[in-house]
């Protein structure tokens, strides 16, 4: 796919990009850690340990999905660039544009996905 085909995912992209900055930015709470922002918005003295903890590993996965998402679509970016966009990482075959109108970020066809999914550690 050529940088012309690919003109409108990559605007899709650069939004999706810049909500997730966003996003990233108000969980760390600017210029403090993640474990600052958790500590402040739990931990109250009258909260459960057990609530607090559990609400601090939450917000912590949600954190680190953002950030992989990010990076995935960081990566879809690069393959725009380098004229790749639209092929699979994997077999390098065509990934339909039905598949990246859904998930413009994909990096796989179906096929490499689903098989990637069954056996995560050889993805």
């Amino acid at each position: 796919m050529d940088k012309t085909q690919a003109a409108p995912f990559r605007q899709q992209l650069l939004t999706q990009q810049s909500e997730l900055l966003a996003q990233l930015a108000a969980q760390r709470g600017g210029v403090i850690g993640r474990a600052e922002v958790a500590a402040e918005h739990f931990g109250q003295p009258e909260d459960p340990r057990a609530q607090v903890a559990t609400e601090r590993e939450l917000e912590f996965a949600l954190g680190e999905r953002e950030t992989a998402h990010l990076a995935a679509v960081e990566a879809a970016l690069a393959r725009i660039e380098a004229g790749t966009y639209g092929e699979c990482t994997d077999c390098g075959a065509h990934i339909t544009a039905a598949r990246l109108h859904a998930q413009p970020e994909a990096a796989r066809c179906v096929h490499c996905q689903e098989k990637a999914e069954q056996h995560p550690r050889a993805a």
